[in-house]
């Protein structure tokens, strides 16, 4: 009776680990992720896995510091708006690659080092731009949530089959909506067409709104 091949003995380490969840998130979704998974897929024991986490918890901390790692670090050598562009390209990009991440980003309780740096850094562009606090944390929220929610809903388009404007048109009945028509006919489904292509749109002008907040002083700017 053959028995399932094993790693051999003491050769997993926290990296292998997180690099091995990180590759079956990114296959099959975070729900997918369960120790006993991930243990058949590192050929150890389950056991295996808890000396170097302590549950799934810590692994998906481990998986979301991992996608800030990945993620450009904005510097105060450039100008602000080149650099956060940079960032949110960067970031964009890294959640095409981890689509399951972009609920589970901000919702860590204890942040890893890569996510912690990261929003240093984003807040030190700011700051040293001559944000004020408040304008600050308002042009921080509105890239997140464009850069999120953008990420978001290519994810949700892409879990429901309708990424392809054919997909997503097919057996529509657009009769008595002529804006629709009109809209699928003459954007939709012309030649190059991408939904992605709006990311770079929305970007700009989330940066334009921001770059108004610059120099707005607020009440809790220390003197």
């Amino acid at each position: 009776m053959s028995t399932a091949a094993r790693a051999p003995r003491n050769s997993l380490s926290r990296d292998r680990l997180v690099k091995e969840a990180l590759e079956l998130a990114d296959a099959d979704g975070a729900d997918a992720l369960t120790i006993r998974v991930l243990a058949a897929r590192l050929q150890v024991k389950p056991m295996a896995i808890y000396n170097h986490v302590a549950d799934k918890r810590e692994i998906l901390d481990a998986l979301v510091d991992a996608v800030f790692a990945e993620t450009y670090l904005p510097t105060t050598t450039g100008p602000w708006r080149d650099e956060l562009e940079h960032r949110c390209r960067s970031m964009h990009e890294a959640l095409r690659r981890h689509p399951w991440a972009v609920s589970f980003l901000e919702s860590r309780p204890t942040p890893g080092p890569a996510t912690l740096q990261h929003h240093e850094a984003v807040l030190d562009v700011l700051r040293t731009a001559d944000f004020s606090l408040p304008a600050t944390a308002h042009a921080y929220a509105a890239l997140d949530a464009f850069v999120f929610g953008f990420a978001l809903q290519e994810s949700m388009l892409d879990d429901v089959g309708l990424a392809e404007p054919e997909q997503l048109l097919a057996g529509l009945d657009l009769a008595g909506l002529p804006r629709m028509a009109e809209f699928a006919a003459g954007h939709v489904m012309q030649p190059g067409y991408a939904f992605v292509d709006s990311f770079e749109v929305g970007l700009a002008i989330v940066l334009d709104g921001i770059a108004v907040l610059e120099g707005l002083q607020g009440p809790t700017d220390v003197a």
